[in-house]
């Protein structure tokens, strides 16, 4: 499926550097669990256990506001119980929050066991995530969008993923950028990588980190992974943890940008989803590539440091 290239323009004519921004993804609880030691089986493990908002498209939301982008939207599903609650946090963060309210499901749990190195380990209930459906979603919600980017979450599930066909097939009609971020390795070995690479094929850019982009391609290289990659896509951007990250277009490697010293890491929930965040709102206001992917390393870099996903 052929969708947003790389051509940044609206109506025929080039989009303005400072437009908006428009996240079609999820919003999550996330249940934060600390533990110093491993967990021992079938008795009690100290940890410090947190509730937070989250979920991958609206930390991506928060993270672009908290990087300079003034005009950000989410699109997104979220159960009864605690749509107010996760409408309020993203007021507070900035972002416009475009929440449909499912009365049958429940809003979608991740419980992250953050390790004493900060590496974290997910466990999913989907819930409301993978029913944002196709009557959700309405073209004029790229109204006045520089940019489109889509959480690969929604690709896991049926319902969802025409959903985002639809998101990306609109931008890709109006000329609107579009990115997606993988968002699982997991999840991609179960969908298959030919799959997903079709679900994506065009569009301008593709943010995986260096597991997902080897589920992806089968290369243990990142480099000839994103290299790889860039074949299917307008340009990629391989985050690689504290070594930075890898950009790749046409075919070819064409840049890297080392990581920005994080100081005390306490939990890398959401790591990725800053520099995403990061990275698209310096695209937003015209950076180079280069410069975006600074702007998205500082972001990761204030995120490892930080309890959750979201800035505080």
């Amino acid at each position: 499926m052929s969708t947003a290239g790389g051509a940044a323009t609206e109506g025929g004519r080039p989009a303005v550097a400072g437009g908006g921004l428009l996240v079609v993804g999820e919003v999550v609880t996330d249940v934060l669990v600390r533990h110093a030691s491993a967990p021992r089986h079938g008795t009690d493990t100290p940890a410090r256990i947190t509730t937070l908002p989250g979920g991958a498209g609206a930390n991506v939301a928060c993270w672009a506001v908290r990087s300079g982008c003034r005009d950000v939207r989410l699109l997104a599903r979220a159960g009864a119980e605690s749509a107010a609650w996760h409408r309020e946090a993203l007021r507070r963060a900035g972002v416009g929050a475009l929440l449909r309210v499912d009365e049958d499901v429940p809003t979608g749990t991740v419980v992250a066991l953050v390790d004493s190195s900060a590496e974290r380990t997910f466990l999913t209930d989907s819930g409301a995530v993978l029913r944002l459906s196709p009557g959700d979603w309405a073209p004029s919600l790229l109204d006045g969008a520089a940019r489109l980017h889509l959480s690969g979450y929604l690709l896991f599930g049926p319902t969802s993923r025409a959903t985002a066909v639809l998101a990306l097939r609109e931008a890709g009609r109006r000329g609107v950028p579009a990115s997606v971020d993988p968002a699982s390795a997991g999840f991609l070995a179960e969908l298959g990588a030919a799959a997903f690479l079709d679900l994506v094929e065009g569009i301008d850019l593709l943010l995986p980190n260096a597991d997902e982009a080897r589920e992806l391609t089968g290369l243990p290289d990142p480099a000839d992974a994103a290299a790889e990659l860039s074949r299917h896509v307008g340009r990629v951007a391989v985050t690689l943890g504290d070594r930075g990250v890898l950009l790749a277009s046409g075919g070819t490697v064409t840049g890297r940008v080392p990581a920005r010293p994080a100081g005390a890491a306490v939990d890398s929930t959401g790591a990725g989803d800053a520099f995403t965040g990061g990275f698209l709102a310096a695209l937003v206001a015209g950076a180079a590539d280069v410069t975006a992917a600074e702007a998205g390393c500082r972001a990761g870099a204030e995120a490892v440091a930080t309890v959750g996903g979201r800035p505080v």
